[in-house]
C-alpha cells in the first residue's frame, strides 16, 4: 500500500454530486463550502446539509466546512461587532454539529499592515490587543466546539508573519483551535510582501497545523490554479509536511473543480501525494 499522503478537496454540495466517487472511494477528506457564502447562514441551510448527508452515506473520512468570514474579523475591538462574529461562529458550529463535521475553517485577523505596525507601539500592547479581542469573540463558542468535537482552524489570509497565528492558537490552549495554511495566500505574501516561502509557513506552524488549502499561484494574486500551473515549490512543501505528526487535512481548494483530478495526478506522478 502507498505511503503517500492522501489528498482531499473543497467543494460545494452541488459539486460533490459529480465528485462523489472521488471522495467516497478512498474516504478522502472533504470540506464543504456552501455555508460560508453571503446570506447562507440567514437562509435555510438544512436542504444543502441534508443533501450532503445523503451523498455521503457510508463515508468514513474527515468532514469539515468553511466557516463564515465575509465582512468581519475575529479580532475586532468593537464589542458590538464581537457579538455579531460570535453569533456567526456559533451558527457555523451548529452546521458542523448537524453534519457531523469535525473541522471549521475561519480566517486570520492579521493584515500586512499589522506586520509593519504592531511594533509601532510601546511594549507588546498591540499584540495583546489582538489576543484579547479574539478571546472576547471566540471564548463564548470554544466550549461548544469542544463539546461537539470541532476544531476551528485559522487560515492565513494576508499574514506576512508565519508564526503569529500559531501564537494566537497556542494562547487559547484548547484542541478546539488549530492552524491552517493556504498555500496560495502564503505564496502571495512571499512574492508580493516579502514573507517567507510556503514551506517555511509549514515548518513554523509545526504540529499546530491541522489543515491546509492546496492551490497553485504565481506569488502575485490569489489564483487558486490547478497544482502545477503556478510556481510554488511543491517538493519543498511536501518535504515540510512530511516532518509533521499532526496529520493535517490536505484540501485541494481550486477555482476550477475540473482541475481536482489532474492536480491529484500531477502530484502523484512526482511521488508527493495521491
Amino acid at each position: 500500500m502507498s505511503t503517500l499522503p492522501l489528498l482531499g478537496a473543497a467543494m460545494t454540495v452541488a459539486e460533490l454530486e459529480g465528485l462523489q466517487d472521488f471522495i467516497l472511494s478512498r474516504d478522502r477528506d472533504l470540506e464543504l463550502q456552501d455555508f460560508c457564502e453571503l446570506g447562507a447562514l440567514d437562509a435555510d441551510w438544512k436542504p444543502a446539509a441534508e443533501r450532503a448527508k445523503a451523498l455521503l452515506q457510508g463515508y468514513k473520512g474527515r468532514l469539515g466546512i468553511h466557516g463564515p468570514f465575509w465582512g468581519f474579523t475575529i479580532a475586532s475591538g468593537d464589542v458590538e461587532i464581537q457579538k455579531v462574529v460570535t453569533r456567526r461562529m456559533r451558527q457555523g458550529l451548529e452546521i458542523c454539529d448537524f453534519l457531523g463535521a469535525t473541522q471549521m475553517v475561519i480566517h486570520s485577523p492579521y493584515l500586512t499592515w499589522d506586520y509593519n505596525n504592531l511594533d509601532n507601539h510601546p511594549g507588546r500592547k498591540a499584540y495583546q490587543n489582538f489576543l484579547d479581542y479574539t478571546h472576547a469573540t471566540l471564548d463564548p463558542v470554544i466550549a461548544y466546539a469542544e463539546k461537539i468535537g470541532v476544531t476551528m482552524v485559522v487560515e492565513n489570509i494576508m499574514d506576512k508573519d508565519p508564526d503569529i497565528r500559531r501564537i494566537l492558537v497556542e494562547d487559547f490552549n484548547t484542541k478546539a483551535l488549530a492552524v491552517s495554511i493556504d498555500t496560495g495566500h502564503a505564496h502571495y505574501a512571499h512574492g508580493s510582501t516579502g514573507a517567507p516561502p510556503v514551506d517555511y509557513f509549514v515548518r513554523r506552524a509545526g504540529n499546530s497545523l491541522q489543515h491546509i488549502h492546496l492551490q497553485d499561484a504565481d506569488g502575485y494574486a490569489d489564483r487558486h490554479w490547478n497544482i502545477g500551473e503556478g510556481n510554488i515549490s511543491w517538493a519543498a512543501v511536501f518535504r515540510a509536511l512530511g516532518e509533521l505528526t499532526s496529520n493535517p487535512r490536505l484540501i485541494l481548494e481550486l477555482r476550477n473543480k475540473s482541475g481536482i483530478l489532474p492536480s491529484v495526478d500531477w502530484l502523484k506522478a512526482r511521488g508527493l501525494a495521491e
